[in-house]
């Protein structure tokens, strides 16, 4: 089965990317915070957006693959600004709009005997610049996929000998 120039090194490599995102944002994580939490690596927003990683890195390959004035690598460069922008903007929004509910909650809590209450998530969105360092890995870690075909190819030359 070939791995490389089919949709498995497409999937792969989005695959890889987000992988290396949501890792990154624990590593990040550790350094701001001098302590280590696996859940940083199941949840959304964050430094780098492993939304954008994945579907950048899926754009990515399917141009490297296909052609950059392919169909199919405009239809997978629609998809990604659509995501890209939802993870800067809606997302975003919603998490702010969480952070300002948990403050008011907490201020009317305070000043009353109320049950308690569920926190919401503030941490949905990703700030532009989160989403350009996603897209950016996002390239990189395709190029570095598709790469890896002329790695095999030089490898399998040499064992030939």
């Amino acid at each position: 089965m070939n791995f490389f120039n089919t949709g498995f090194e497409v999937l792969g490599s989005g695959l890889l990317a987000a992988g290396i995102a949501q890792s990154l944002k624990v590593i990040f994580f550790y350094v701001k915070n001098k302590k280590i939490d696996f859940k940083i690596f199941t949840t959304t927003g964050g430094m780098p957006s492993s939304h954008s990683a994945g579907v950048i890195s899926l754009a990515t390959s399917v141009g490297i693959i296909e052609g950059i004035s392919s169909i199919e690598f405009a239809m997978s460069l629609g998809f990604s600004l659509i995501i890209m922008q939802d993870a800067a903007g809606l997302r975003r929004a919603a998490g702010k709009t969480a952070a300002t509910l948990n403050r008011v909650v907490r201020e009317f809590v305070e000043h009353q005997e109320t049950k308690p209450y569920e926190v919401l998530k503030e941490l949905l969105g990703h700030t532009p610049f989160e989403v350009f360092c996603g897209a950016i890995l996002g390239v990189v870690v395709a190029f570095a996929v598709h790469s890896l075909k002329y790695i095999e190819a030089v490898n399998a030359l040499i064992g030939s000998f």
